[in-house]
């Protein structure tokens, strides 16, 4: 559970954060995010997917993958949807000097004008984070569906989306290679039944 839907104790590591959007009243709302793209093999077949049941998403965008593939950062757009940065090489914040951090981002920036940010691996520094605030909302995550992992299949990607969602939630998956046919076979299913369940599926406000 710690990593499919992070518990309070983690999320106020990060208090600079969104991690969850409460709604009060009305319909359920959730969030649906696409991390790592965009990519050929896999961001045009989401956006058909999303086409298809007239829902709105978010994707977090590599900024060396826009750099290849300037035209699926204009798609995405184009069919509204919303979109941020998620640093130009994809680096683990823990793991790098903020300079180094910061000079990453800025570079995606270049790329990507958007004022939506979320760090890869959701792992950050306190003092990237801080510099980060001043220019960004930084986007967390409530569900975490890993697709990404090859110990899981699609049915169990799946049953980490009806496990965990709940009102608000900013669910997470990924256009990648690595998710491959798990997030093929999952994100069809899962947006039926989110709406089955009565949630509206909203993109991020940019």
């Amino acid at each position: 559970m710690f990593i499919e839907q992070p518990p309070l104790p983690y999320r106020l590591l990060f208090p600079e954060a969104i991690w969850r959007i409460k709604q009060r009243g009305g319909k359920p709302v959730v969030y649906l995010t696409f991390d790592d793209g965009p990519i050929p093999e896999q961001t045009p077949w989401v956006l058909d997917v999303l086409d298809r049941y007239g829902v709105k998403a978010t994707f977090f965008m590599v900024g060396d993958n826009v750099r290849r593939h300037p035209e699926l950062l204009e798609e995405v757009r184009r069919r509204g949807h919303s979109y941020g940065n998620h640093t130009m090489h994809h680096l683990q914040g823990m793991k790098v000097r903020a300079h180094r951090y910061l000079r990453d981002v800025a570079e995606a920036a270049a790329l990507i004008d958007s004022p939506l940010f979320r760090p890869p691996h959701g792992l950050i520094r306190w003092k990237q984070a801080k510099a980060l605030k001043e220019r960004y909302n930084i986007i967390m995550y409530d569900v975490v569906t890993r697709d990404y992992s090859r110990k899981l299949t699609s049915a169990q990607v799946l049953a980490n989306v009806k496990r965990y969602t709940r009102n608000g939630s900013i669910i997470v998956f990924h256009d990648s290679l690595k998710a491959g046919d798990r997030m093929r076979e999952a994100l069809p299913e899962a947006i039926e039944w989110l709406l089955s369940q009565g949630y509206e599926l909203r993109p991020l406000p940019m």
